[in-house]
Protein backbone atom coordinates (compact mmCIF):
# COMPACT_ATOMS: atom_id res chain seq x y z
CA UNK A 1 0.00 0.00 0.00
CA UNK A 2 1.35 3.55 -0.64
CA UNK A 3 0.84 5.83 2.41
CA UNK A 4 1.52 9.49 2.87
CA UNK A 5 2.97 10.13 6.05
CA UNK A 6 1.53 13.64 7.79
CA UNK A 7 3.78 14.54 10.48
CA UNK A 8 1.89 17.34 12.20
CA UNK A 9 3.50 20.57 13.76
CA UNK A 10 4.69 19.09 16.70
CA UNK A 11 5.97 16.43 15.23
CA UNK A 12 8.02 18.69 12.84
CA UNK A 13 9.12 21.28 15.11
CA UNK A 14 9.21 18.98 18.64
CA UNK A 15 8.96 15.91 18.09
CA UNK A 16 10.55 13.99 14.80
CA UNK A 17 11.55 10.58 16.37
CA UNK A 18 7.53 9.90 16.36
CA UNK A 19 7.11 11.07 13.13
CA UNK A 20 10.17 8.90 11.64
CA UNK A 21 9.43 5.92 13.81
CA UNK A 22 6.07 5.78 12.30
CA UNK A 23 7.51 5.86 8.85
CA UNK A 24 9.75 2.99 10.24
CA UNK A 25 6.99 0.85 11.35
CA UNK A 26 5.12 1.42 8.00
CA UNK A 27 7.92 0.16 6.02
CA UNK A 28 8.96 -2.67 7.92
CA UNK A 29 5.30 -4.15 7.69
CA UNK A 30 6.06 -3.90 3.75
CA UNK A 31 4.18 -0.29 2.54
CA UNK A 32 5.87 2.40 1.00
CA UNK A 33 5.78 5.34 2.69
CA UNK A 34 5.69 8.69 0.72
CA UNK A 35 6.11 12.25 2.58
CA UNK A 36 4.50 14.75 0.46
CA UNK A 37 6.79 18.13 0.68
CA UNK A 38 4.56 21.09 0.88
CA UNK A 39 2.37 20.04 4.01
CA UNK A 40 1.80 22.58 6.42
CA UNK A 41 -0.35 22.51 9.61
CA UNK A 42 -3.77 20.83 9.43
CA UNK A 43 -5.42 23.91 11.17
CA UNK A 44 -6.88 22.34 14.30
CA UNK A 45 -5.08 24.53 16.55
CA UNK A 46 -7.29 27.54 14.32
CA UNK A 47 -10.60 26.12 14.65
CA UNK A 48 -10.31 24.53 18.03
CA UNK A 49 -9.50 28.51 18.95
CA UNK A 50 -12.64 29.69 17.30
CA UNK A 51 -11.35 30.71 14.17
CA UNK A 52 -12.71 28.94 11.58
CA UNK A 53 -12.10 31.13 8.36
CA UNK A 54 -8.40 31.46 8.84
CA UNK A 55 -7.26 27.77 8.44
CA UNK A 56 -9.35 27.38 4.74
CA UNK A 57 -5.60 28.29 3.06
CA UNK A 58 -4.41 25.28 5.32
CA UNK A 59 -7.27 22.79 4.85
CA UNK A 60 -6.79 23.42 0.75
CA UNK A 61 -3.23 22.61 0.85
CA UNK A 62 -3.99 19.56 2.68
CA UNK A 63 -6.52 18.35 0.30
CA UNK A 64 -3.80 18.92 -2.67
CA UNK A 65 -1.02 17.81 -0.91
CA UNK A 66 -2.91 14.33 -0.19
CA UNK A 67 -5.60 14.11 -2.53
CA UNK A 68 -3.02 12.29 -4.97
CA UNK A 69 -4.88 9.33 -6.08
CA UNK A 70 -1.87 7.01 -5.67
CA UNK A 71 -1.90 7.91 -2.32
CA UNK A 72 -4.14 5.37 -0.29
CA UNK A 73 -4.20 6.06 2.88
CA UNK A 74 -2.92 9.10 5.30
CA UNK A 75 -1.34 8.29 7.84
CA UNK A 76 -0.50 10.52 11.20
CA UNK A 77 0.65 9.84 14.82
CA UNK A 78 -1.98 11.79 15.99
CA UNK A 79 -5.39 11.26 16.88
CA UNK A 80 -6.03 14.86 17.55
CA UNK A 81 -4.83 15.39 13.95
CA UNK A 82 -6.57 12.68 12.57
CA UNK A 83 -9.85 14.30 14.19
CA UNK A 84 -9.13 17.73 12.65
CA UNK A 85 -8.87 16.19 9.68
CA UNK A 86 -12.03 13.78 9.24
CA UNK A 87 -14.04 16.55 11.39
CA UNK A 88 -13.04 19.56 11.49
CA UNK A 89 -11.90 20.33 7.74
CA UNK A 90 -15.60 19.08 6.43
CA UNK A 91 -16.84 21.77 8.36
CA UNK A 92 -14.85 24.89 7.33
CA UNK A 93 -15.19 23.60 3.52
CA UNK A 94 -18.99 23.62 4.11
CA UNK A 95 -19.15 26.83 5.42
CA UNK A 96 -16.25 28.68 4.29
CA UNK A 97 -14.64 26.79 0.60
CA UNK A 98 -16.27 26.22 -2.61
CA UNK A 99 -17.40 23.17 -4.75
CA UNK A 100 -13.74 22.12 -4.59
CA UNK A 101 -12.52 21.97 -1.48
CA UNK A 102 -15.64 20.42 -0.13
CA UNK A 103 -14.70 17.57 -3.13
CA UNK A 104 -11.20 17.36 -2.30
CA UNK A 105 -12.14 17.38 1.43
CA UNK A 106 -14.44 14.21 1.19
CA UNK A 107 -11.80 12.69 -0.67
CA UNK A 108 -9.03 12.57 1.48
CA UNK A 109 -11.02 12.07 4.34
CA UNK A 110 -11.97 9.11 3.83
CA UNK A 111 -8.67 7.79 3.59
CA UNK A 112 -7.22 9.11 6.86
CA UNK A 113 -6.79 7.10 9.71
CA UNK A 114 -4.33 7.53 13.45
CA UNK A 115 -1.53 5.27 13.19
CA UNK A 116 -3.53 3.03 15.69
CA UNK A 117 -6.38 2.54 14.16
CA UNK A 118 -4.75 2.14 10.45
CA UNK A 119 -2.70 -0.97 11.54
CA UNK A 120 -5.77 -2.51 13.49
CA UNK A 121 -8.68 -1.61 11.34
CA UNK A 122 -6.80 -1.26 8.43
CA UNK A 123 -4.35 -3.64 8.00
CA UNK A 124 -5.58 -6.40 10.64
CA UNK A 125 -2.41 -6.54 12.76
CA UNK A 126 -1.81 -5.79 16.28
CA UNK A 127 1.21 -7.87 16.66
CA UNK A 128 3.62 -5.24 14.15
CA UNK A 129 6.82 -7.60 15.35
CA UNK A 130 7.94 -5.13 18.26
CA UNK A 131 10.17 -5.49 21.40
CA UNK A 132 9.97 -3.27 24.11
CA UNK A 133 11.10 -4.67 27.65
CA UNK A 134 9.95 -2.32 29.80
CA UNK A 135 7.02 -1.42 32.33
CA UNK A 136 4.73 1.10 30.25
CA UNK A 137 1.34 2.58 30.61
CA UNK A 138 -0.94 4.27 28.24
CA UNK A 139 -2.88 7.47 28.29
CA UNK A 140 -5.87 7.79 25.85
CA UNK A 141 -5.59 11.22 24.62
CA UNK A 142 -9.45 12.65 23.74
CA UNK A 143 -9.47 13.16 20.68
CA UNK A 144 -8.74 9.47 19.89
CA UNK A 145 -11.23 8.28 22.28
CA UNK A 146 -14.07 10.89 22.09
CA UNK A 147 -13.73 11.89 18.41
CA UNK A 148 -11.95 9.15 16.66
CA UNK A 149 -13.52 6.34 19.24
CA UNK A 150 -10.36 4.39 18.50
CA UNK A 151 -11.05 2.25 21.70
CA UNK A 152 -8.39 -0.18 22.87
CA UNK A 153 -7.00 -0.52 19.62
CA UNK A 154 -3.81 1.22 21.01
CA UNK A 155 -3.70 -1.39 24.02
CA UNK A 156 -4.28 -4.45 21.89
CA UNK A 157 -1.17 -3.37 19.97
CA UNK A 158 1.06 -2.99 22.99
CA UNK A 159 -0.09 -5.61 24.59
CA UNK A 160 1.32 -7.91 21.76
CA UNK A 161 4.75 -6.13 21.76
CA UNK A 162 7.55 -8.86 22.83
CA UNK A 163 8.68 -8.58 26.55
CA UNK A 164 6.71 -5.23 27.33
CA UNK A 165 5.21 -5.19 30.87
CA UNK A 166 1.93 -3.09 30.28
CA UNK A 167 0.41 -1.74 33.82
CA UNK A 168 -3.44 -0.27 33.33
CA UNK A 169 -3.67 3.71 34.48
CA UNK A 170 -5.94 4.49 36.95
CA UNK A 171 -9.02 6.74 35.52
CA UNK A 172 -6.91 6.41 32.04
CA UNK A 173 -9.96 8.46 30.40
CA UNK A 174 -9.83 11.69 32.28
CA UNK A 175 -8.16 14.59 30.19
CA UNK A 176 -4.56 15.62 30.98
CA UNK A 177 -5.18 19.39 30.94
CA UNK A 178 -3.06 20.18 27.70
CA UNK A 179 -5.95 20.45 25.53
CA UNK A 180 -3.73 23.39 23.61
CA UNK A 181 -5.00 26.97 24.20
CA UNK A 182 -6.87 26.01 26.83
CA UNK A 183 -3.25 24.85 29.35
CA UNK A 184 -2.41 28.98 28.26
CA UNK A 185 -5.99 30.33 29.00
CA UNK A 186 -6.73 28.27 32.03
CA UNK A 187 -3.88 27.37 33.45
CA UNK A 188 -4.82 26.66 37.07
CA UNK A 189 -7.29 24.35 35.92
CA UNK A 190 -5.16 22.94 33.36
CA UNK A 191 -2.28 22.34 36.51
CA UNK A 192 -4.10 20.69 38.61
CA UNK A 193 -5.55 18.14 35.89
CA UNK A 194 -1.90 17.40 34.80
CA UNK A 195 -1.09 16.98 38.51
CA UNK A 196 -4.42 14.12 39.06
CA UNK A 197 -2.58 12.39 36.09
CA UNK A 198 0.82 12.24 37.40
CA UNK A 199 -0.02 10.88 40.67
CA UNK A 200 -1.85 8.51 38.98
CA UNK A 201 1.03 7.50 36.38
CA UNK A 202 3.18 7.34 39.73
CA UNK A 203 0.86 4.45 41.41
CA UNK A 204 1.74 2.06 38.23
CA UNK A 205 5.58 2.81 38.52
CA UNK A 206 5.86 2.72 35.16
CA UNK A 207 9.53 3.39 33.37
CA UNK A 208 7.55 4.93 30.42
CA UNK A 209 4.02 6.75 29.77
CA UNK A 210 2.57 6.03 26.07
CA UNK A 211 -0.20 7.71 24.00
CA UNK A 212 -0.96 8.54 20.70
CA UNK A 213 -0.56 12.34 20.85
CA UNK A 214 2.88 14.07 20.79
CA UNK A 215 0.56 17.29 22.74
CA UNK A 216 -0.29 15.37 25.58
CA UNK A 217 3.31 13.92 26.01
CA UNK A 218 4.48 17.13 26.00
CA UNK A 219 2.16 18.29 28.63
CA UNK A 220 2.43 14.72 30.40
CA UNK A 221 6.18 14.64 30.08
CA UNK A 222 7.06 18.23 30.90
CA UNK A 223 5.26 17.65 34.38
CA UNK A 224 6.89 14.68 35.30
CA UNK A 225 10.21 16.00 34.35
CA UNK A 226 9.42 18.67 36.98
CA UNK A 227 8.82 16.31 39.43
CA UNK A 228 11.73 14.08 38.31
CA UNK A 229 9.67 10.96 38.86
CA UNK A 230 11.54 8.80 36.63
CA UNK A 231 8.88 7.47 34.40
CA UNK A 232 9.41 9.71 30.43
CA UNK A 233 7.15 9.68 27.62
CA UNK A 234 7.40 8.07 24.61
CA UNK A 235 4.97 8.28 21.89
CA UNK A 236 3.14 4.81 20.76
CA UNK A 237 5.02 4.62 17.06
CA UNK A 238 8.54 4.91 18.87
CA UNK A 239 7.34 1.23 21.05
CA UNK A 240 5.83 -0.25 18.41
CA UNK A 241 8.66 0.75 16.17
CA UNK A 242 11.25 -1.00 18.82
CA UNK A 243 12.37 -4.58 17.89
CA UNK A 244 15.01 -6.57 19.53
CA UNK A 245 17.43 -5.86 16.25
CA UNK A 246 16.58 -1.98 16.53
CA UNK A 247 15.70 -1.32 20.00
CA UNK A 248 14.92 1.86 21.25
CA UNK A 249 17.37 3.30 23.63
CA UNK A 250 18.12 1.88 26.84
CA UNK A 251 15.70 3.58 29.69
CA UNK A 252 18.98 4.70 31.67
CA UNK A 253 20.37 6.68 28.32
CA UNK A 254 17.25 8.01 26.74
CA UNK A 255 16.59 9.63 29.92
Amino acid sequence: MRIGLFATCLGDTLFPEAVKSTAVLLARLGHDVVFPPGQTCCGQMHVNTGYQREPVPLVRNFAEQFGDASIEAVVMPSGSCAGSVRHQHALVAERYGDAALRAGVATVRAKTYELSEFLVDVLDATDVGAYFPHRVTYHPTCHSLRMLRVGDKPLRLLRAVDSIDLVELPEADACCGFGGTFALKNADTSTAMLQDKMRNIATTGADVCTAGDSSCLMHIGGGLSRISSGTRTLHLAQILSATRTSPHLPMEAAR
